[in-house]
């Protein structure tokens, strides 16, 4: 998901959207230690995108905009 996409959710949305980046982060973190995981490069990838919601999130915060 690009920033620009993520940027037009309000607080409500980014929260939902970061608890469901956060339990994929784990479901893939149990198929890597179960050597289950076929392409580790996905790990990489939603660590990332729990980064941009964050960052994107504590922006909103900052400037007391919540749209």
């Amino acid at each position: 998901m690009k920033a620009s996409e993520i940027r037009e959710k309000d607080i409500v949305e980014l929260n939902k959207e970061l608890g469901e980046l956060k339990s994929e982060l784990f479901k893939l973190r149990f198929q890597l230690a179960t050597n289950q995981l076929e392409n580790p490069m996905k790990l990489k990838d939603v660590k990332k995108s729990i980064a941009r919601v964050k960052t994107i999130i504590r922006e909103k915060e900052l400037s007391g905009n919540n749209k």
